[in-house]
């Protein structure tokens, strides 16, 4: 999957059963292949924090493989 950096930014994500979890703020780099590795979201109000991996600005860290789509939103597959 190829896209710009500004094409997902502050874009909605949403889970694969239809929930809201936040907004792009940011992408984790492996800076040696050029490979996304992980979406930073701010998650949303409705979002248990404890179900997930926070980084130290205490934002979502979800892992790129885990995305189905890029459109209007971002859509995620299953997040065990």
């Amino acid at each position: 999957m190829k896209f710009f950096a500004n094409d997902i930014a502050e874009k909605y994500v949403m889970s694969s059963d239809g929930k809201y979890l936040g907004i792009v703020d940011n992408l984790v780099m492996d800076t040696r292949s050029g490979k996304v590795l992980h979406l930073l979201v701010v998650p949303s109000e409705e979002v248990d924090i404890r179900k997930f991996r926070l980084d130290s600005d205490q934002r979502l860290v979800l892992p790129f493989k885990k995305v189905k789509s890029i459109k209007d939103v971002v859509i995620m597959g299953p997040l065990d």
